[in-house]
């Protein structure tokens, strides 16, 4: 049988649904090679070349193509090396609740670096926006949208912002992450009724999300411009790795502006005098939130001569 190309939707015990460029969906498993070959680890979203066997029973994955783009976070439960959330991403969407639960900010900033140090353009959805008083969700946004990004603000339960969503995602391929409980699910399935994912419903005793999705989805969408969204379940924990911490600046765009006018070439912005961006913190131009953020993470950010396995 002839090869076709396909693209990983999940997958979960060595066998993978695929959806091949005819629009069928097919159970797959990786071939021997690929199987032993533990460089090349197979991930939602990869496009691969699948084949059928001579009796026409089975599928069989027997080349994973070059990704253009990953999302990736750190193994999880301190173990060493990443795990990758989704490949050849468009978009990344980062999904918060204004309550219920609580905007995580600091998890937030987390993703939005994880996208820019893989060059993966992102934006910011603030979801469940009737929970909360609307001054409280400008407050929350607005030095995210002085630093460029796109925020969506949206309501399931009051049909507010969702036409606009929608236009940023159809015919892009968009990774939908954030914390547990923001109602990411409850968003693609108002946007898509067709996906019929499930919806957990928020635990009243903790206030934190249950995890409903069960790993990651990558979903073709009926739209009739196409594109695929990618449902991730709640990542309790978001880490960065095997980024210098001299490259954490240029994943804040709003640093950019003033990179090039420190006194020291080599300047951290955590404590050198005559720093441009400490300066602009001062003067208002870039948010003493988003600075805080920056030094949390510079100091997270994993020993660069400790290189990881």
């Amino acid at each position: 049988m002839s090869e076709v190309d396909a693209v990983v939707l999940n997958g979960t015990g060595g066998v993978w649904n695929v959806h091949t460029v005819a629009g069928e969906t097919h159970a797959a498993s990786l071939r021997g090679r690929l199987k032993q070959d533990g460089n090349q680890k197979l991930a939602v979203g990869d496009r691969v070349a699948v084949e059928r066997d001579d009796s026409g029973a089975a599928w069989a994955i027997t080349a994973i193509h070059p990704r253009r783009s990953k999302l990736a976070r750190r193994a999880p439960s301190g173990a060493r090396g990443e795990r990758i959330v989704a490949a050849n991403v468009d978009q990344v969407v980062v999904v918060l609740a204004a309550a219920k639960p609580e905007p995580h900010v600091r998890m937030l900033d987390r993703f939005l670096v994880i996208a820019e140090g893989n060059d993966i353009a992102a934006c910011i959805v603030i979801n469940k926006v009737e929970l909360v008083e609307p001054a409280f969700v400008e407050a929350l946004v607005a030095p995210y949208e002085r630093a460029g990004y796109a925020v969506h603000r949206t309501s399931v339960k009051q049909r507010v912002g969702l036409e606009g969503l929608h236009a940023a995602v159809a015919g892009k391929t968009s990774a939908f992450t954030g914390p547990s409980g923001v109602g990411k699910s409850s968003l693609l399935n108002a946007l898509y009724p067709q996906l019929t994912l499930r919806i957990g419903e928020i635990s009243e005793s903790v206030n934190k999300g249950r995890h409903t999705t069960v790993g990651a989805l990558f979903i073709p969408l009926t739209d009739p411009s196409g594109g695929y969204v990618v449902d991730t379940p709640g990542l309790r924990e978001v880490g960065l790795w095997g980024m210098p911490p001299e490259n954490l600046d240029h994943c804040f765009p709003e640093f950019r502006p003033f990179l090039g006018s420190c006194k020291f070439q080599d300047c951290s912005h955590v404590h050198e005098p005559h720093c441009a961006v400490r300066g602009a913190v001062e003067s208002g131009e870039i948010t003493a939130a988003r600075h805080e953020s920056y030094l949390k993470l510079h100091g997270d950010l994993p020993d660069p001569d400790n290189t990881w396995d």
